[in-house]
């Protein structure tokens, strides 16, 4: 399953950021946000959203973030975010 939270994740991030801007960079489950990324809070938004419509409401990016330190969400990976979404999906399985 995290396997396709992954693919999904990256299809969601080049819709947002745009495929050009990803192919300068290679995306795993280390890849941050932050600093390999450089997501913009506007880009964020955008990925929350396109999470929420593509999982439903039990995937919320601000909630799941509301709850770290700014150093923890300087940090966050894509890791991170496929994990989330791996527990929320088998919270509601």
């Amino acid at each position: 399953m995290s396997d396709d939270a992954l693919t999904q994740v990256v299809r969601m991030l080049a819709e947002v950021v745009g495929e050009d801007f990803l192919l300068d960079v290679e995306i795993g489950r280390d890849t941050t946000f932050n600093e390999d990324l450089g997501l913009e809070s506007i880009e964020f938004v955008a990925l929350a959203d396109k999470l929420r419509d593509h999982y439903g409401d039990g995937v919320d990016l601000a909630a799941f973030i509301a709850g770290m330190d700014i150093d923890e969400i300087m940090n966050l990976t894509i890791g991170d975010l496929v994990d989330h979404i791996a527990a929320t999906e088998a919270a509601h399985a």
